[in-house]
């Protein structure tokens, strides 16, 4: 018996049943959708004209999250990271400046050290002639923080920020009254412990004193940091 040519709605349904059914799956039999008979006549030729099923492109569409559903989940992580970042900024700036100050602490009091027992001259700014009080105090921080301050102990003493004697820290600058009550005569670096060096008076060289020894005890003015080691010190 010849094969008839498919008409275009046989090709149509056979294409439904054909793509359709395995996806699906309903439990009906072959018999209540197609007969035998077309069945029959679905052979390799139908199936060449058969559009292909291509089902990577429909896994893909219901794997693929549409625009919408993807920005709402970045936007929730996006500031979380960025939060973090904005906490972990003041702490490392906290710590670098923590570790600054403590080198610049460390630096002055090691040339402070290099000087000992250079001798005492009025009005001495130099280790190869000798120094005064505020001429060694002035050297010190010239030569190992690179900060100028005034020439003279009195000047030096305004120009600080006062310190408590309990937050004393090494490298900030102790005075006294040596001449009377009213002015500032005498400045010492201020090492730990209530120690602190200085270049005291003729006759002596730069050495090491307690501010708990009777004289200096009766005449401690106060103690002052300098205004750019302030500024240092409380970043951190």
């Amino acid at each position: 018996m010849p094969i008839k040519p498919l008409t275009a709605a046989a090709i149509a349904l056979a294409s439904v049943l054909l793509v359709s059914g395995p996806l699906q799956a309903r439990d009906v039999s072959a018999s209540s959708v197609v007969d035998s008979t077309l069945v029959d006549r679905l052979g390799s030729p139908l199936l060449g004209q058969l559009p292909a099923l291509n089902p990577a492109s429909s896994l893909a569409q219901s794997v693929v999250p549409d625009a919408a559903s993807v920005l709402p989940g970045a936007a929730t992580e996006t500031p979380a990271v960025a939060d973090a970042a904005t906490t972990d900024a003041p702490d490392a700036a906290a710590a670098a400046a923590s570790a600054s100050i403590t080198d610049l602490r460390k630096s002055l009091l090691a040339m402070a050290m290099k000087l000992r027992d250079t001798r005492y001259v009025r009005g001495g700014r130099d280790p190869s002639t000798g120094f005064d009080c505020s001429g060694f105090v002035r050297y010190v921080f010239a030569h190992a923080i690179g900060m100028q301050l005034p020439h003279n102990s009195a000047s030096q003493f305004l120009a600080g920020l006062k310190v408590k004697r309990a937050d004393m820290q090494p490298g900030d600058l102790v005075f006294f009254r040596t001449h009377g009550k009213q002015r500032i005569s005498h400045v010492g670096i201020y090492i730990s412990n209530g120690r602190f060096i200085h270049s005291p008076a003729s006759g002596k060289s730069v050495e090491i004193s307690s501010l708990n020894e009777g004289y200096w005890a009766k005449r401690f003015a106060g103690a002052k940091r300098p205004e750019a080691m302030a500024q240092v010190a409380d970043k951190g």
